[in-house]
């Protein structure tokens, strides 16, 4: 719950758009998050007027949804396993993210395998306890994008305890975005090597193909 009483979670399209868009590439997604458990969906995502294809694919797809009910924790997963680590925003990541040690221990590791890493809106915070290969922060000098300050001062919603450009940028992160009238129609994405991070929930669909065009890539260079 935000502290002014609205229940949050994961923003809906940020999670399904990019799962079916790695599903029907063929491959095996598993749904993870800190704890484990079920995994809370951000009401407001889910209206009529921002609801997605996906999110109305989900709504029918009963393996998605046990999935998100039962998700595996984070900490209990071999990154050795995966190919890429992609983290769905909403305003819960703000609380639960960047103050994950498990999170920041699997990040850091997936990066020493070389592998994909990406997300978008409040997910790129999942970045901030990860290191690098020289022992830094693995934004420090890197190329990133998130939630921008004006997105987060246009919804009213200031009480979260991360705000991403905010903290991306003071984890050294050179922090790129796009600006509108108003942010939250604004579209950016931004590739660095592995890292692959988008504005907000319209940067979805181009944060997945990035990343599995790095995987391709990858796996025709090997």
């Amino acid at each position: 719950m935000l502290d002014i009483g609205k229940p949050t979670g994961v923003f809906s399209s940020e999670m399904t758009v990019p799962y079916y868009a790695f599903l029907d590439a063929g491959m095996e997604v598993h749904v993870a998050s800190p704890s484990g458990g079920e995994i809370p969906i951000e009401p407001q995502s889910l209206k009529p007027v921002i609801r997605t294809e996906a999110d109305d694919r989900f709504m029918a797809d009963d393996d998605l949804r046990q999935k998100v009910t039962e998700s595996l924790a984070i900490g209990d997963l071999d990154m050795a396993d995966y190919d890429i680590v992609y983290l769905a925003g909403g305003w819960g990541a703000a609380f639960d993210f960047g103050f994950s040690e498990d999170l920041g221990t699997q990040v850091t590791e997936a990066n020493r395998l070389g592998r994909v890493i990406g997300g978008v809106c409040h997910g790129p915070l999942g970045l901030l306890r990860a290191k690098g290969a020289s022992g830094e922060l693995l934004v420090k000098d890197r190329r990133v994008t998130g939630v921008t300050d004006k997105q987060v001062h246009e919804l009213g919603i200031e009480s979260t305890p991360h705000h991403p450009e905010t903290e991306l940028r003071r984890a050294g992160a050179i922090f790129q975005s796009t600006t509108r009238f108003r942010d939250t129609l604004a579209n950016h994405w931004v590739v660095d090597g592995n890292l692959v991070t988008g504005q907000n929930q319209n940067a979805a669909p181009m944060v997945a193909r990035e990343m599995m065009q790095l995987v391709t890539k990858a796996l025709r260079e090997a």
